[in-house]
């Protein structure tokens, strides 16, 4: 079955379009945008209607993308920075009238429960023992642990991302001062984390799949540091060009790798990058629906 997600998230707006077998995926389409809601909100945490506007625009193109590559069925979900929004009512309402969808607003354990089923699904072999899954958004954080046969039996959902860490308008590149601050304040924010200890650690979400290009695909200490030394020694104009990576993800890969770091240290354990997340999860528990 053919079936695509649209993952209306803090920073960006995502389409994945899969075919489903025998409890894996095969990408056909993929597309982002960058929507920037988390940037974009009032001091009540509004949504403004511009913003409304440009993602039901967004949207509605990427769901005609998606019926044009065959999907049989469609899926619209939104995250943190909707979930927060005191008017999300009226970005659900824009995306029925405008895109013709009815969105879902997850929940923070909806998101790490499909979080984990999609990272796990798509690894090449699954893994044996506890499987954490930490899944990095611009508004929020989610940990997952379970195990692959059993799914997620332990979960929890923290209000900080690479959004919400590194501000509306971050230095480029970041001062040291202002990357101790950051590092102090993610630190704070994982303080209260007391998982279970996992065999496996496994990082999802934008910040961790534009990793590897700088770190590898094992996020330890030492790599997540050489990482963030980069990032502080030039501006992201280069590193982008360097790197192939967008320049708006560039902006927030500190704070994202803030954020991983101070998750990993946490568990114990260093993070693996997963090829499939969020977005695969709900392809997948589509096609079983």
């Amino acid at each position: 079955m053919r079936c695509a997600c649209i993952d209306i998230g803090s920073n960006t707006t995502r389409l994945l379009v899969a075919d489903t077998a025998h409890g894996g995926l095969g990408a056909v389409l993929q597309q982002r945008a960058f929507t920037r809601i988390g940037r974009k909100l009032g001091a009540d945490g509004g949504i403004p209607a511009h913003c409304i506007a440009d993602v039901a625009a967004v949207v509605a193109a990427q769901r005609a993308a998606a019926e044009q590559a065959g999907a049989q069925h469609v899926r619209v979900v939104a995250t943190a920075a909707i979930r927060a929004a005191p008017n999300r009512a009226a970005l659900v309402r824009a995306l029925r009238e405008r895109a013709g969808v009815e969105a879902v607003i997850l929940s923070g354990q909806d998101e790490a429960r499909l979080a984990f089923a999609g990272a796990v699904a798509t690894l090449p072999v699954a893994p044996a023992g506890a499987v954490a899954v930490v899944d990095v958004g611009g508004g929020s954080t989610e940990v997952a642990l379970g195990t692959a046969p059993g799914g997620v039996t332990w979960w929890a959902s923290f209000p900080i991302g690479s959004s919400a860490l590194a501000g509306r308008q971050p230095p480029d590149p970041l001062p040291a001062e202002r990357l101790a601050a950051m590092r102090a304040r993610a630190a704070a924010a994982f303080a209260a984390l007391d998982a279970p200890a996992p065999d496996v650690a496994l990082a999802v979400g934008g910040s961790a799949a534009s990793l590897p290009r700088l770190a590898g695909r094992t996020l330890d200490a030492p790599a997540l540091e050489r990482a963030l030394a980069r990032l502080a020694a030039a501006p992201a104009q280069e590193i982008a060009a360097e790197h192939g990576i967008e320049l708006e993800r560039v902006l927030l890969l500190p704070a994202g790798l803030l954020v991983l770091g101070a998750v990993a240290e946490r568990l114990g354990r260093p993070l693996s990058v997963a090829h499939g997340g969020l977005r695969e999860g709900v392809v997948l528990e589509l096609a079983r629906s």
